[in-house]
C-alpha cells in the first residue's frame, strides 16, 4: 500500500495502521487515500483484530494532505473526485467497530488531526503539536473535522481552533480535550501498548456496541438511546463472553473473552 502500512501483532489481535511518508512528515498524497480506505476496511472486517493503533512513521503523526502539487496522483482527477476519495477513507476510519488508539508524536495537523480525533483514544507524546491548519492554507476544514471537532471540544472552541488555525502544544491539547492523555516521549510506546493490550483483552462484542452507542448519542433521543442500549444488552446476555465474565467473577479470575 502506498504511504500506509498495515501490520498485525503475532496473535493478530492488535492491528497497526501507519502513515508512511516521513520525508514530508507523513503528509498524505492524493493517490494514497484509496489505500488508507482499504486498510481500515481490512481491519474492520477482520474478526481476529480486537484493537487498532493508528500512528505515523518516524517523528511525526501526519502533517495533513499533501497539497504541494507534487504528491503522487495529484492533478489526475477532478478535485471533487479527489475529495470523495478522502471522504471514503475518513468514513472507513469512523466505521471501524473495534476500539482505536491514535499514537501521536510530533506534527499532527489538518486531516491528520481529524483522523486522530476519529479514533477512540488519543495518546500523545509531550512533543506533539496540533492544529486545524486549513485556514493557513486558504482552505476550509475537512477530513470529517466539521463533524468530529465540535463533538470533541464544543462548538465555540471548535470555531476558535478552525478559524484561527493556531498551533497547540500537547499540554494545551490535553486541556482542550483533543487528546486523552499526554506522556513523555520515552513512555509513549509502553503506554500505547498497555492500552491496546487492555482493549484487545476486553469483550469484543460489548466494546464494539458501546463504541457505537456513544458515537450515535448526539443524533438520537433519550428513548432511542435506551432502546439501543436494551438491544445491545440483549445481544450481550446471549453471548458466551458475558457468561464467561459471570463465571470468572464467581471464580475470582480474569475472564477470557473470545468474541462469541
Amino acid at each position: 500500500m502506498g504511504h500506509v502500512q498495515l501490520d498485525r501483532d503475532d496473535d493478530g489481535a492488535i492491528a497497526t495502521v501507519t502513515f508512511t511518508n516521513p520525508g514530508k512528515k507523513n503528509a498524505i498524497p492524493g493517490a494514497a487515500w484509496p489505500d488508507i480506505e482499504a486498510a481500515f476496511r481490512d481491519v474492520a472486517a477482520d474478526h481476529k483484530v480486537r484493537c487498532v493503533v493508528v500512528t505515523g512513521e518516524g517523528d511525526d503523526f501526519c502533517s495533513g494532505a499533501d497539497v504541494s502539487g507534487t504528491g503522487e496522483g495529484g492533478g489526475h482527477a477532478h478535485q471533487l473526485q479527489e475529495m470523495r476519495a478522502v471522504s471514503a477513507a475518513i468514513e472507513a476510519l469512523h466505521s471501524v467497530p473495534q476500539p482505536m488508539v491514535a499514537r501521536v508524536t510530533g506534527v499532527c495537523v489538518g486531516v491528520g488531526l481529524n483522523m486522530a480525533l476519529g479514533c477512540d483514544l488519543v495518546v500523545a507524546a509531550d512533543d506533539a503539536r496540533f492544529s486545524e491548519i486549513f485556514a493557513r492554507r486558504g482552505l476550509s476544514i475537512d477530513g470529517g473535522g466539521s463533524w468530529v471537532l465540535p463533538r470533541v471540544v464544543g462548538l465555540q472552541r471548535a470555531k476558535e481552533l478552525a478559524l484561527l488555525a493556531d498551533i497547540v502544544d500537547a499540554p494545551e491539547a490535553e486541556r482542550l480535550g483533543l487528546v486523552t492523555r499526554v506522556v513523555p516521549r520515552a513512555e509513549l510506546d509502553a503506554t500505547v501498548a498497555d492500552l491496546a493490550g487492555q482493549l484487545a483483552a476486553g469483550p469484543p462484542l460489548a466494546l464494539s456496541m458501546t463504541k457505537r452507542l456513544l458515537n450515535q448519542s448526539a443524533q438520537i433521543t433519550l428513548p432511542q438511546a435506551l432502546e439501543a442500549e436494551a438491544q445491545a444488552q440483549t445481544v450481550n446476555f446471549g453471548s458466551r463472553d458475558t457468561r464467561e465474565a459471570m463465571v470468572a467473577f464467581v471464580e475470582r479470575r480474569e475472564p477470557r473473552f473470545e468474541g462469541r
